[in-house]
C-alpha cells in the first residue's frame, strides 16, 4: 500500500501494523528521538511523544510518568541492554514493538565508529516473546518481513527469503 512512499520498506509494514492496532488521535510514546518514522506517525493522526535521547537503561523516567495510550520501540530494544526494566515501567496498557531478527548467516550488526550504534541484541522471535510474557505482556498479533537488498549474492538472496524484522502488538496481562 504505502511501499513506494516511505524510504525504507519496514516503514510501511510498520505503518499498516500501527494502524491495524491503534485509533488515529491515540498518544503514542515512541521510544527514541523525534525520526522520521515519528513524521509519518503524526501524518496519520497520531499524538507522538518522543523519549529525549536519554540512556535508557539507566533513565526510564520519560517512560514511567505516563501519560500515553500506547508505548512503542521500533527497533530500539536491540540497543538496550536490559528491555526488561523498560517494559515494567510502561504505564500504557497497549504496546508495540519491533525488533530486527537474529539472522544465522550474518553477525549482530556493531559500528566501528559510533559507540553507541550498535545491536547488543538480534532477538529471535520466541525471545521477544518471553520477554513481553515475563513481563506481564499478552501478544495479540504479530508479523515478520524479509529485507532484501537489490544486489547480487548469497547473503542477498538469502535476505530474500529469511525474514529479518519481527513487530508485535501486546496488551497488558488482566
Amino acid at each position: 500500500m504505502y511501499e513506494n512512499s516511505f524510504p525504507h520498506k519496514r516503514y510501511a509494514h510498520t505503518l499498516e501494523f500501527v494502524k491495524k492496532h491503534v485509533a488515529p488521535g491515540s498518544s503514542i510514546l515512541d521510544l527514541g528521538i523525534e525520526n522520521p518514522f515519528s513524521g509519518f506517525m503524526k501524518k496519520e493522526g497520531y499524538t507522538v511523544l518522543n523519549t529525549m535521547g536519554e540512556d535508557i537503561d539507566n533513565n526510564q523516567s520519560n517512560i514511567a510518568k505516563g501519560g500515553y495510550d500506547v508505548f512503542a520501540a521500533f527497533e530500539i530494544f536491540e540497543h538496550l541492554l536490559n528491555p526488561y526494566t523498560v517494559l515494567q515501567n510502561v504505564t500504557s496498557d497497549k504496546l508495540i514493538i519491533s525488533v530486527p531478527l537474529r539472522l544465522w548467516f550474518s553477525p549482530a550488526y556493531r559500528s566501528k565508529t559510533d559507540m553507541w550504534d550498535r545491536h547488543y541484541h538480534e532477538f529471535e522471535d520466541w525471545q521477544l516473546d518471553w520477554l513481553l510474557e515475563k513481563t506481564g505482556w499478552v501478544i495479540k498479533d504479530r508479523k515478520k518481513w524479509t529485507n532484501p537488498a537489490k544486489k547480487l549474492g548469497i547473503r542477498p538472496l538469502l535476505r530474500a527469503v529469511t525474514p529479518r524484522y519481527y513487530i508485535v502488538y501486546a496488551e497488558r496481562a488482566k
